[in-house]
């Protein structure tokens, strides 16, 4: 990506980058734009999103980005950086960063939005789950594990409950209303990823014994074991409809599984290779399209991977960041893509558009 130009200057902290010569790389695919006489820029494609621009890049993080979402109404991001911050960003005009949330004392790895995109939760290496006030800018709880949060998953129905996964081997649901936690799962392995199911009586966790398993949080009896990875999960995802969950894993790839109560006994029926792990074991993450058609994670090698879940095949490998890829996602609305990486930086670019949106 070549001759770029800044379009705002550090307002506070972030600031960001419209790229006038965008390259958007898949296998058949090339976006190219230019420039008019005015300095707009004028796509040789039909633009799929609201983005100011079809590809903007948002500076502002002192060090690496482990973790970045949209908020539900897809307005805003919320990011999160070994530099023991948070910020939150607009999607559109200049992706202005509006806030930053201070207060955790070491790395925040996991960063996840309420339904009702007015607090944000997170991870950090601090051994707590910090629960933010996006409106007032301050932290309200302070959820305390004995070891580093590696993953956190907020409750798709009810704004006030979400898990928390650690190196102390132990899930935790809170209540964010209460002071304690409301369950705990002890495991016998550190969990590095959670995801939580929409029924709220069910978990699936992933960590070092390379095992997914479902838990009926009621009695914290497993009631399902997925078994095919050959080294640690990284990342955890239920797909649109609740009947599948994607993984991803330090073994080099992605796995989709089907979680339905009568499915056959052989359950990972689709692999998706290409992006890469290295010797820095981070914990890469991993994301469903809207509409389940697309799935994406990040990659050690810093690229952006997209694969079309019915074929299986890479339709974007996507250049630009300089260090390891840590999480994409998707846009809930629109056609966009998401990256945070070890570069310190984010990208945001438009992808073609989802089906049935």
């Amino acid at each position: 990506m070549t001759d770029r130009k800044r379009k705002r200057e550090d307002d506070g902290v972030g600031s960001v980058i419209v790229y006038k010569q965008q390259k958007m790389e898949n296998e058949d695919k090339q976006l190219t734009t230019s420039k008019s006489s005015n300095g707009a820029i004028i796509s040789s494609q039909k633009r799929t999103s609201s983005l100011e621009a079809p590809i903007m890049q948002l500076q502002g993080h002192q060090a690496e980005i482990f973790s970045m979402q949209f908020s539900s109404d897809g307005q805003n991001i919320a990011s999160g950086s070994f530099d023991k911050m948070i910020f939150l960003w607009r999607v559109y005009g200049e992706c202005q960063n509006y806030t930053v949330l201070r207060g955790h004392k070491n790395a925040v790895l996991q960063v996840e939005w309420s339904q009702d995109s007015n607090v944000v939760y997170s991870a950090s290496a601090d051994k707590t789950v910090g629960v933010w006030d996006t409106q007032q800018a301050t932290r309200i709880k302070k959820l305390t594990h004995k070891g580093i949060v590696n993953s956190i998953s907020a409750s798709k129905k009810e704004n006030h409950l979400l898990v928390s996964a650690g190196n102390d081997s132990m899930v935790f649901m809170w209540d964010t209303r209460q002071k304690k936690s409301v369950h705990k799962i002890p495991h016998n392995f550190p969990v590095t990823a959670v995801q939580f199911v929409p029924d709220k009586n069910h978990v699936y966790t992933g960590g070092l014994d390379n095992e997914i398993k479902c838990w009926d949080i009621r009695n914290n009896e497993t009631v399902l074991t997925l078994v095919g990875h050959t080294d640690t999960i990284t990342g955890l995802k239920i797909g649109p409809k609740g009947s599948y969950i994607l993984s991803n894993s330090i073994d080099n790839s992605l796995k989709v599984w089907d979680i339905r109560p009568y499915a056959p006994e052989a359950r990972c029926f689709k692999v998706f290779l290409g992006a890469t792990h290295d010797s820095e074991k981070n914990l890469l993450k991993c994301d469903w399209a809207p509409d389940g058609s697309m799935v994406t994670a990040g990659s050690s090698d810093r690229f952006v991977y997209i694969w079309d879940t019915t074929t299986r095949k890479i339709i974007y490998k996507l250049p630009g960041h300089k260090g390891s890829v840590n999480e994409c996602v998707f846009h809930p609305k629109e056609p966009i893509i998401g990256s945070c990486s070890g570069d310190k930086t984010i990208f945001l670019g438009e992808i073609s558009a989802y089906q049935g949106f």
